[in-house]
């Protein structure tokens, strides 16, 4: 018998903490991906084989500066193929870790060196981006923080790892990763879920910062914190032009939030449901800050993108298939313009500097959060101009989005839906910049 999302196992949940390990800043630094036992269930509960990173699920949590190069060593020893992704970096390409695009697979008992400058301040993460539906969701994940040089004063800088898992009741991770009711459907949902902070106890009248990271490879998930007067200052990685207030906070698969705000009581994460809002995790508040920094909450420093060009040509990439989808001309259960998967020609060609628009037309019945690598992109506004800066958007079934993307990073990218078992099924193109 499997568990569920209900409230005794959320609750218990957010009093059994992993600890995410921070990495030294010295260079060069070595990830190692094996077997690890993490115990993702409560405290007293057995624990779980998973797949990690320098024996840590996640695996360490990597902090750098703004303007800095980052060398790494990775080592694979998890008895399959592998590679590591950087999630939101505007790397080389050579760097950005995909299997047949960018770089060949890292065979197990091999290794790989990774080496690229950080251009910008921000949220980011790693992880597997090799039958990364299967490996993602065994644990090959990490938090990537790129420091600002000049950094708000804050008391505390916290990461939060957001994730859901299928679990036995003895702790098994279910296995059949590849199934095609969940490929076809809203992806491999988990039975059990939890947020993970790296800090576990502040004081009331502390500022903190916590940088929210959805790590799961399908559960969108809505949240809603209490216990902290706040605002919303940036989106995956990139700071917004002001701090923005919310009542509730939704992050699709990939896409990270960061939050600045005081402490006035327990920091609570909540995964609100018609039957009730779960606790997904807490922050305790013990003692007074006796000289709160206070004040209005600040805006990031910006991260220099170059701006869309004006009137850019129009293209569209309509999403196709799935449980209850219509027909199409591909050959997986999920296509791009009737492509399934790959192909030898890329969806769209640029010379560097290029300026896109792209019209995301989802017509499927289930949402579909699309990534782009190695840049970032503006959603348009109902204004018809460039908003919020973004790697990863989510688009609604039966809704369209439109992106204003400058195409200035040279090289070959991959563009899927990061509800992973999409991807894996036939929800996948690439664009070349050269």
């Amino acid at each position: 018998m499997t568990p569920h999302l209900t409230r005794r196992t959320l609750l218990a949940a957010s009093a059994a903490a992993l600890v995410l390990p921070r990495a030294a800043r010295a260079q060069p630094i070595t990830l190692t991906a094996a077997p690890v036992t993490a115990q993702i269930l409560p405290e007293g509960d057995p624990a779980t084989a998973m797949l990690g990173l320098n024996g840590s699920s996640p695996g360490p949590e990597i902090r750098v500066r703004q303007g800095d190069r980052l060398a790494l060593g990775f080592e694979n020893r998890i008895g399959a193929p592998s590679a590591l992704h950087w999630h939101g970096i505007r790397i080389d390409n050579a760097m950005d870790g995909v299997p047949g695009l960018t770089q060949n697979e890292v065979a197990d008992g091999s290794t790989f060196d990774y080496a690229f400058n950080l251009p910008d301040a921000g949220t980011y993460w790693y992880h597997s981006h090799n039958r990364s539906w299967e490996q993602v969701e065994q644990g090959l994940y990490g938090a990537l923080v790129v420091e600002e040089r000049d950094p708000p004063r804050v008391d505390h800088d916290i990461t939060v790892m957001i994730d859901d898992w299928r679990l036995q009741e003895d702790g098994t991770l279910v296995g059949g990763f590849g199934g095609m009711h969940d490929f076809a459907h809203g992806g491999r949902l988990g039975n059990f879920a939890r947020a993970i902070p790296s800090v576990r106890e502040v004081r009331i009248g502390d500022r903190i910062r916590l940088r929210l990271i959805n790590a799961a490879t399908a559960r969108i998930f809505p949240l809603a914190l209490s216990g902290l007067d706040g605002q919303v200052v940036a989106l995956d990685g990139m700071p917004l032009q002001a701090p923005r207030p919310f009542s509730q906070l939704e992050l699709a698969p990939a896409q990270r939030v960061d939050i600045i705000g005081d402490v006035t009581g327990a920091v609570v994460f909540d995964f609100p449901t018609n039957s009730g809002p779960y606790e997904l995790a807490r922050i305790e508040a013990n003692g007074q800050n006796a000289a709160p920094i206070g004040g209005p909450i600040p805006t990031l420093p910006p991260n220099h993108l170059a701006m869309p060009a004006p009137n850019p040509p129009l293209l569209e990439l309509r999403m196709e298939g799935g449980a209850m989808g219509g027909r199409h001309a591909g050959d997986d259960i999920w296509a791009f313009n009737g492509q399934s998967g790959m192909s030898k020609t890329p969806f769209a060609r640029f010379t560097p500097k290029d300026t896109a628009r792209i019209r995301l037309i989802n017509d499927t019945a289930f949402p579909h959060g699309i990534h782009l690598h190695g840049h970032h992109f503006h959603e348009v506004t109902p204004e018809d101009t460039p908003g919020d800066l973004r790697d990863t958007t989510l688009v609604e079934a039966g809704a369209s989005r439109d992106i204003l993307c400058v195409f200035d990073n040279p090289g070959k990218w991959l563009l899927h839906c990061h509800m992973l078992g999409h991807q894996a099924s036939g929800m996948k193109t690439w664009v070349e910049v050269a």
